[in-house]
């Protein structure tokens, strides 16, 4: 995500930079499946991720001149889905659709599509069928997503296999890095605009 971000504001989008940075998501949202399953709060979780979105906003608004709303939303909406289809399992596919519908239409960061990989995230086995429907998401998102390269998400999953599905250590510090991380990117574009003006910056 870092090395997505830096190339994004120093670089411009530099392609090496944005296909490292397709494998940041779907990692995201595994940490976010096992936060869910193992938080012994989920109300603080929540807030707290609803708090860091609200303080991220601006930050995230002025370094990518955006005007959709930081990823962090999107994660939060898909927390609140996952808890809810647990808690409601016979009401998996309209938790869901409402989820997506909302973040795309609120304009959330990845949008109905970080909602849809949430919710099959949310549903891993390491099984053939399981297995098949996640490259079929991502060969769906060759066909609509604005760069085809965003497949390259899919990669991410080999991580999945890798975890040990054991409750690690607690980072509550872990969402903090988002919005200090694009913070410091942006304030050494900003000082490195000042000091070599004619640069490539």
């Amino acid at each position: 995500m870092a090395i997505d971000h830096i190339g994004y504001i120093f670089f411009q989008g530099l392609m090496p930079f944005y296909l490292i940075g397709r494998l940041s998501f779907p990692l995201f949202v595994w940490l976010l499946v096992q936060g869910e399953q193992h938080t012994r709060n989920f109300k603080l979780y929540a807030l707290r991720l609803l708090g860091l979105a609200i303080a991220s906003q601006p930050i995230y608004q002025i370094a990518f001149e955006a005007s959709d709303l930081n990823v962090l939303f999107t994660l939060l909406t898909g927390l609140g889905c996952l808890r809810a289809a647990r808690l409601q399992p016979t009401f998996q596919i309209p938790i869901w659709l409402g989820g997506a519908c909302l973040a795309e239409f609120a304009q959330f960061n990845y949008g109905a599509y970080g909602i849809a990989m949430m919710a099959l995230v949310g549903q891993y086995k390491p099984t053939y069928l399981w297995w098949a429907a996640w490259a079929m998401f991502h060969g769906f998102t060759v066909l609509w997503w604005p760069s085809p390269w965003q497949a390259l998400s899919g990669i991410a999953a080999i991580a999945f296999l890798l975890a040990s599905h054991q409750r690690g250590a607690k980072g509550r510090w872990f969402y903090v890095f988002y919005p200090l991380h694009i913070l410091v990117i942006w304030l050494a574009h900003r000082l490195a605009i000042a000091y070599y003006p004619n640069s490539f910056l």
